[in-house]
């Protein structure tokens, strides 16, 4: 399915899925939207790509997206192994957002949620969601701002959440668990009230933290996280 108009595809009330057996689930094309409000909604979708599934969601756009939004919520990504092996991602290139909510990403070859990045920033919302057996959990690239809450990153084999040069990540009240490495501080990375547990790197590269979070259980701890703020026992939490 390829979307190039704004809409809402809500199943909240019916049982709805799509098949995505060697290709994408849905393709939202921005550069072919004619509409001003360049605004997509999807809700409560189940896609199963049957383990050769390309990308469960696949989003695009240059100069068509600047001022797009997305909206995902209530949906399954399972079974993408086919090619790149991801769950959702975001490769326009002129900017927009993404609010990912009460989403399970789940059995993907490469990359749970993917934002490469590019020129133009990205705004993400990453809220209520579970991403397990991956390669990366969740990537954020150059010029993507992404906040993570309440969510999951479990038994991801290269990491649970990564962020590249140029980008910046805020995690908070989330659960790093069972990944190769937990946190890969590339950008920014900002933590508060995060588990990170029984992963076989806790956290690899530079990251921050409000000095809130426990950090346990892991084979080797890695770089220890900067504390924001000066010596209190508030740790620059304002």
């Amino acid at each position: 399915m390829t979307i190039t108009k704004s809409i809402t595809i809500d199943c909240h009330e019916v049982f709805a899925s799509i098949l995505n057996s060697g290709t994408n689930g849905i393709i939202i094309n921005f550069d072919s939207f004619t509409d001003a409000r360049r605004t997509v909604r999807i809700r409560n979708i189940n896609f199963n790509g049957v383990d050769t599934g390309l990308n469960g969601i696949r989003i695009l756009g240059a100069a068509g997206a600047a001022g797009s939004e997305v909206f995902i919520e209530d949906c399954l990504i399972d079974g993408n192994f086919g090619g790149t092996g991801t769950g959702i991602t975001d490769e326009r290139t002129g900017g927009g957002t993404l609010a990912v909510l009460n989403t399970t990403v789940r059995n993907v070859g490469v990359t749970g949620i993917r934002l490469p990045g590019a020129a133009t920033r990205i705004d993400a919302s990453v809220d209520n969601v579970r991403v397990y057996n991956a390669s990366f959990g969740i990537v954020a690239g150059t010029n993507v701002k992404m906040m993570i809450t309440r969510s999951l990153l479990f038994g991801n084999t290269q990491a649970g959440i990564a962020g590249s040069a140029g980008s910046e990540v805020n995690i908070d009240h989330t659960v790093v668990s069972s990944n190769g490495i937990g946190v890969s501080g590339g950008g920014i990375v900002r933590l508060s009230n995060t588990d990170i547990a029984f992963n076989a790197t806790a956290v690899s590269g530079a990251t921050q933290s409000f000095g809130n979070n426990r950090i346990s259980g892991n084979t080797n701890v890695g770089t220890a996280p900067t504390p924001i703020g000066g010596v209190s026992n508030t740790f620059g939490q304002q």
